[in-house]
């Protein structure tokens, strides 16, 4: 379903139905000095999404300058920042991740060989709460690059698909979403699929074909709306034509450079032995270069030799793998590099795994926190606070670069979050297990594929700590090799085959299914058929990795480790909360000093308490339970005198409850004074003896059996 206002309109507009919610697009009205602008709005959640390209090509590069952000102001719900400063800041993880699921599938729609600047920017004016914004910036961003009229093989439509109780649901709610067992955002052209990313709650590789297939199908329909609007704007779209291939370059290639190239294809394995081979052939072809006469273009303008280089290397890799079924460092395509696993390694955090495979390794680390040390998050989106934390890392000396390391960038902050999410769905509740945890993966070497080596790490570091998970989560990058009708689909791709070739497609997953995807591309898309034959060769994969983590360690341990935090929970009526806390929170800060415990208090009454010692622990819970217990006339007490005063003395029987024993009930004999008797700070054994009509406890000592006086000393030391 479609509809064009009238072409007259300086402001003009288009909507498209997708699941029968209306997704309204229009321009003309803001930001009309950027190269394309698009307000694009669903229910109350509205963007606006710019697309502007530089007016030069940019010199000295050599790749396509595109730079994607998307943005959320906190204005779009009527809520100030919580900052210091009040204002938005650097863009937060959630941004970050947007901005990559739009740059994806714009990218290899654009000639690589296009040098002008373009920026993509989708700001988030106005959310509702129930329609997420970010796959309609991804619409937007089509939307707004094809308006501006730039060499874009366009348009790309892009969707979420969830599923509830069975039935495929297109751009579900937040609220749908919490029901759904599917998380599958998929962008693409009318013909092939672009982008793909998914978090499951472990569905089979037959249900997810079918989700993308359902996708495709809406994609179709908003590529078709797409075309007619721009046909309606009367957008012209401007010719790009790439530079002529330098034919002499490429006949020095041919004959001085394929001898090493070759012999670093031929069943090399490390990274360092190729990349030296590979420098031989660039000096071969400098020398060759250096021997032409002092007047060729090859001399008086020379050419940067990495990029002919490596599309050459391309082209020999592609071939060998299309023509042999043999990859660069010897495997079939279907082998996997070897694998080593190691658990427990470091002996003071509460759970590590080492997952090595071929040249790549990652060192991942798991640490148990309470309650409050969850994310919180200060965004448009619904979701308040994070239980489950995955940082990744990857430093330079990994790839055996120097280089300062400043923060996690884009891509270091995108693994982890794939990572996260295909843990996400073994992860016991917080009401089975009440803790937060943390997974900090360390990229100790790279060679293709580190993101599912954390993944694997992730598992084993949580399995290590003791965390109950409901199975093993493994992970396997998928590569492509396509040729007109000929394809072969790589497992395990190294860092030279994700480079080179046309497709990165990371699966991870359990033995019953998948719990995350994400796949890359860089050629105009790929068919459903493709992805089936991937997909399956990616389950193989995944249960050849998973048998070698289990072999080390089958299952989560039974116990945690030694130095993370235990938990008790308990459950008060949440009236009692105030008596727990205190005034001003004095009482909670008492227990706290005294017991060295962390205590998590919700509002519905659950108390979370953690200590690493158990005593600890042990001793604040039964603080708590004594004192919210009710004081009972009849009942022993181990009391401690507070203070005293001529008449009597006053004895703490509960935490924060006193009594008074008055100087006639201190002993079977006629006290003078009650010093004589009793001091402050002394612990003694008392009895309720009444409760007066305005609350005041009145105690006895003499009146306490010995029978009673035993039982409460035993009741004390227990405590």
């Amino acid at each position: 379903m479609m509809s064009i206002d009238s072409p007259q309109s300086a402001v003009k507009s288009f909507s498209v139905d997708i699941d029968g919610k209306t997704v309204s697009f229009q321009t003309g009205r803001m930001a009309k000095q950027a190269s394309g602008a698009v307000e694009v709005r669903c229910g109350d959640t509205m963007l606006l999404v710019s697309c502007t390209a530089g007016k030069e090509p940019r010199q000295g590069i050599d790749y396509f300058p595109l730079l994607v952000d998307y943005e959320e102001k906190l204005y779009a719900v009527g809520r100030v920042p919580g900052s210091f400063t009040r204002r938005e800041g650097k863009a937060p993880d959630k941004a970050i991740l947007v901005s990559r699921l739009i740059d994806r599938p714009l990218r290899p729609l654009f000639n690589y060989l296009y040098r002008n600047d373009v920026m993509v920017v989708a700001l988030v004016l106005s959310s509702d709460l129930e329609n997420p914004p970010d796959t309609l910036a991804m619409f937007g961003a089509s939307v707004a690059v094809e308006l501006s009229g730039l060499p874009f093989a366009g348009p790309v439509g892009a969707v979420r698909v969830g599923r509830i109780e069975g039935r495929l649901v297109a751009n579900p709610t937040y609220e749908q979403m919490a029901e759904s067992d599917i998380d599958l955002v998929v962008a693409g052209t009318e013909s092939s699929i672009m982008m793909v990313e998914a978090g499951c709650q472990i569905v089979s590789e037959r249900d997810i074909l079918a989700a993308i297939d359902y996708a495709h199908q809406i994609i179709k329909r908003q590529v078709e709306a797409q075309r007619a609007f721009v046909s309606d704007v009367g957008v012209k779209k401007m010719e790009f034509l790439a530079p002529p291939k330098n034919e002499d370059l490429d006949r020095i290639l041919r004959e001085h450079a394929t001898e090493k190239l070759k012999e670093s294809m031929n069943g090399v394995t490390s990274k360092t032995v190729r990349a030296d081979l590979i420098k031989q052939a660039e000096t071969a072809v400098k020398e060759a270069i250096e021997q032409l006469p002092e007047d060729h273009p090859l001399r008086t303008e020379p050419v940067k030799l990495g990029s002919p280089i490596e599309e050459y290397e391309a082209e020999l890799m592609r071939a060998q793998v299309l023509e042999t079924g043999r990859r660069a460092d010897g495997r079939r395509c279907d082998e996997i590099r070897p694998i080593t696993v190691e658990v427990g390694i470091l002996p003071r955090t509460h759970g590590s795994g080492l997952f090595t495979r071929g040249s790549t390794q990652a060192l991942s680390v798991a640490t148990l926190g309470t309650p409050g040390d969850a994310q919180k998050l200060d965004s448009v989106d619904p979701q308040k606070e994070k239980r489950y934390l995955h940082h990744y890392n990857f430093p330079s000396y990994s790839v055996g670069e120097v280089r300062p390391n400043r923060g996690p960038g884009r891509r270091e902050i995108g693994h982890g979050a794939l990572a996260e999410r295909a843990i996400l769905a073994v992860l016991p509740s917080m009401d089975e297990f009440p803790y937060v945890l943390r997974v900090v993966s360390e990229v100790l070497e790279s060679n293709g594929s580190t993101s599912m080596a954390s993944t694997c790490g992730s598992s084993l570091a949580l399995a290590d700590a003791g965390v109950p998970l409901k199975a093993t989560v493994a992970g396997i990058a998928m590569g492509l090799i396509l040729e007109g009708d000929r394809f072969a689909i790589l497992s395990d791709i190294q860092g030279l085959e994700d480079f080179l070739g046309d497709m990165d497609f990371k699966v991870a997953g359990t033995r019953e299914g998948i719990t995350a995807l994400q796949m890359d591309i860089k050629i105009e898309g790929i068919s459903i058929d493709i992805m089936k034959v991937a997909l399956e060769q990616a389950r193989r994969g995944r249960m050849h990795i998973m048998d070698k983590m289990e072999a080390v360690l089958p299952a989560p341990r039974e116990d945690l480790s030694h130095w993370a935090p235990r938990i008790l929970t308990l459950q008060i009526d949440p009236e009692d909360i105030g008596t727990v806390i205190g005034p001003g929170g004095k009482m909670i800060r008492k227990i706290i000093e005294e017991t060295g415990a962390t205590i998590d208090i919700e509002d519905d009454g659950i108390i979370r308490i953690a200590s690493v010692i158990a005593e600890g622990g042990e001793a604040a819970r039964d603080t708590i339970i004594r004192l919210l217990k009710r004081v009972v006339v009849g009942d022993v007490y181990a009391g401690r005198v507070t203070r005293i005063i001529p008449v009597g003395a006053f004895v703490e029987v509960l935490p924060g409850k006193e009594g008074m024993v008055h100087i006639s009930q201190l002993e079977n004999r006629r006290v003078e004074k009650v010093e004589d008797v009793v001091a402050v700070g002394q612990r003694v054994i008392v009895k309720v003896k009444e409760i007066d009509d305005r609350g005041r406890v009145n105690l006895t000592i003499k009146g306490v059996s010995p029978e009673e006086k035993t039982a409460a000393e035993q009741g004390l030391k227990l405590k």
